[in-house]
């Protein structure tokens, strides 16, 4: 089943991408904050980022267990209201001022998460169909 290896590798990336994150943001919370848009004022600041990256490395374990898991249907109300961060993330790039190809990189996350969504339906019908 052809759709279901794309499914596989989409949520896979998606964890992937979160955990390589969450490492980058607790290793260099300053570095990783001008990579998201939103430069920090003050280095003494980056606590936030480290809170940050705590989280997104807890999302990243999360969708990884349910890929783990094939627990598709939970994949995909996890895509849907995923787009909450890139949105919010575009939305502060884009009022901090970052460039332009920073806004566009959090657009492109919302439009992966809607194709992930949209394949993970596809898998769940074959599999209601089968």
């Amino acid at each position: 089943m052809k759709i279901k290896i794309i499914v596989n590798v989409l949520v896979f990336l998606m964890a992937v991408l979160q955990g390589v994150y969450a490492i980058y943001a607790f290793f260099d919370p300053v570095a990783f904050s001008e990579l998201r848009g939103t430069e920090l004022f003050s280095a003494s600041d980056s606590d936030w980022i480290v809170i940050y990256a705590s989280r997104t490395l807890f999302v990243a374990l999360v969708v990884g267990f349910l890929l783990f898991k094939k627990q598709y249907k939970l994949l995909v109300w996890i895509s849907l209201f995923g787009t909450v961060m890139p949105i919010t993330d575009a939305w502060l790039a884009y009022q901090a001022g970052a460039p332009s190809v920073v806004v566009y990189k959090h657009v492109a996350t919302v439009i992966y998460l809607i194709v992930t969504l949209v394949a993970l339906k596809l898998v769940l019908r074959s599999e209601n169909n089968a």
